[in-house]
């Protein structure tokens, strides 16, 4: 028998040649004793650093108690964290998910099954714009529309109007009586850390009560804190019908959510949905512990001064190096330096340089580090950037 070629984990990432050991706070050591200032934290998931000692605390203390039971019974750690959620949001109900991909695909059956129970089956359509990320699964993946996401993978679910990027005008004439939603991230994170200003968000919302569509927020990247609100539809003043929710809200435990209003999940009975993990006991007790965490006021106002001096030492930055970077752009800790060379290039110097970042659509770099990371950490973070540009920057004059 011929030997497999297939590595045993299935090649579907690029990975770097980095083998991370242990992880403290903004910092990750790395087997061969090396330490990177982490400034991606798992792509926004490590909202409050590695190894935090609260979260620590909360799943170790569970972990001795009880890990898994079965959606079929009454669990307290879920019902207190989604009493937590609906106390701090727009929400009504909650459905804990084990990712923002699930959360995903049950927003997207909770908006049809909320058309079909009101008489009109055929109000299936969903507007989503160019450059989102929704996922993987079948229904984020075609939400996203793009070929660089479907190819391959066809037929792709239907029921998708994909549109550009501000564009008034296309929105409008997309518009008709079979819209069931829009779906949108008030910040794109895939698509190169671009906020949708208040005012386009606040127009959504008009435009989804003058025609009846429900409004559904992505909020799994840019909510939990990240741009300095709970979640970053605050800043705008508008409720959504619909959101989604993952990566910061457990703190690195994987966990999903989908919250929404009392009319917009009228649809989903027993029977219409669920999971065999979303909700375990683990996953809860932390959610809980970094909601308890992240919805103090004092927390995000701390959170807006880190963004304020990080944005600042960045623009310095971006003027230093003119060659390698355009502009600063975001919002609060989810920010993204847009680059005149390739965001590739930046990443992989700056492992030279002990710095992790992530590379994003739109030639963009992103910078999504923990919300309580230090001071110190944030002007190291910035000289080893430096340190990274100018590595590049020599490389372009060779």
């Amino acid at each position: 028998m011929t030997p497999a070629v297939i590595p045993s984990l299935l090649p579907t990432y690029n990975r770097a040649p980095l083998s991370f050991v242990s992880g403290e706070g903004s910092w990750l050591t790395e087997a061969d004793g090396r330490r990177f200032l982490d400034l991606g934290a798992g792509i926004a998931v490590n909202a409050l650093g590695h190894a935090n000692p609260a979260l620590v605390g909360a799943l170790t203390e569970q972990a001795g108690k009880l890990w898994h039971l079965s959606n079929l019974y009454q669990i307290p750690q879920q019902q207190a964290l989604a009493e937590k959620l609906v106390e701090a949001t727009f929400a009504d109900t909650v459905f804990f998910t084990n990712s923002g991909t699930e959360a995903c695909e049950l927003a997207v059956k909770m908006a049809r099954k909320y058309w079909y129970e009101k008489g009109q089956p055929e109000r299936v359509e969903i507007i989503t714009f160019e450059g989102s990320f929704h996922g993987r699964s079948a229904a984020g993946i075609a939400a996203a529309g793009s070929e660089k996401m479907t190819k391959g993978f066809g037929p792709v679910l239907g029921g998708f109007t994909h549109l550009p990027w501000g564009d008034h005008e296309a929105l409008r004439a997309a518009v008709s009586e079979t819209t069931a939603a829009i779906l949108i991230e008030p910040v794109q994170g895939e698509g190169g850390i671009r906020p949708l200003p208040d005012q386009c968000l606040k127009g959504l919302r008009d435009l989804c009560d003058e025609v009846g569509a429900l409004l559904i927020l992505d909020e799994v990247q840019c909510g939990v804190g990240r741009t300095g609100k709970l979640f970053a539809h605050e800043w705008s003043g508008i409720e959504p019908d619909i959101m989604m929710v993952a990566k910061g809200i457990g703190g690195g435990f994987p966990l999903g959510a989908v919250l929404a209003r009392e009319e917009a999940a009228s649809g989903m009975v027993a029977g219409t949905h669920g999971s065999t993990y979303g909700g375990n006991p683990l996953a809860c007790a932390v959610g809980l512990k970094v909601m308890e965490i992240v919805s103090e006021p004092a927390f995000l106002a701390e959170v807006n001064a880190r963004a304020g001096g990080l944005r600042q030492k960045l623009e310095g930055l971006v003027a230093a190096h003119p060659d390698v970077f355009e502009e600063v752009r975001g919002a609060g800790l989810m920010l993204g330096l847009k680059c005149k060379v390739t965001p590739v290039e930046i990443v992989t110097a700056g492992y030279e340089a002990g710095v992790l970042t992530v590379p994003a659509a739109d030639n963009v770099v992103r910078l999504l580090p923990a919300l309580n990371i230090a001071e110190s950490d944030i002007s190291e973070a910035v000289a080893r950037l430096d340190k990274a540009a100018s590595a590049v920057s020599e490389g372009l004059k060779a």
